[in-house]
């Protein structure tokens, strides 16, 4: 009977060190989902949906983007005033901050323009 006993006992061990592991290793890959940088796509992706929300305002292209130390900038041109014609429809070109998560820290317009115009910065100021 003690036979049976101990075997209970270490069964029983056995269980409770198992569910005691169990929480570590989620734990783990908790840590490890919440140290990794988010890839580029993803970050694309949420700085103009958060943009996009913040503002009220479509988010169309995205005209650059970098990596920092502090974690991402961005230039995100955003429909500001729909025209007919379309090429009269005014433009707005934000600078947006990301953080290392992808999370967006700050925006702001460096410049309006209207749809059907050149970028007079990229031809010289011609």
């Amino acid at each position: 009977m003690s036979n049976t006993n101990n075997t209970s006992e270490s069964q029983g061990s056995q269980q409770s060190s198992r569910r005691t592991q169990k929480p570590q290793k989620s734990q783990e890959s908790q840590d490890a989902q919440e140290s990794r940088r988010p890839r580029p796509m993803e970050v694309l992706r949420e700085a103009r949906a958060q943009l996009a929300e913040l503002t009220g305002m479509t988010a169309e292209t995205v005209s650059s983007f970098e990596q920092t130390e502090e974690g991402w900038a961005l230039e995100v041109e955003v429909l500001e005033l729909e025209r007919v014609p379309d090429t009269m429809s005014l433009m707005g070109s934000y600078q947006v901050e990301l953080d290392v998560e992808g999370q967006l820290t700050g925006y702001r317009r460096v410049r309006r323009y209207e749809r059907g115009r050149s970028d007079a910065r990229g031809s010289g100021g011609r």
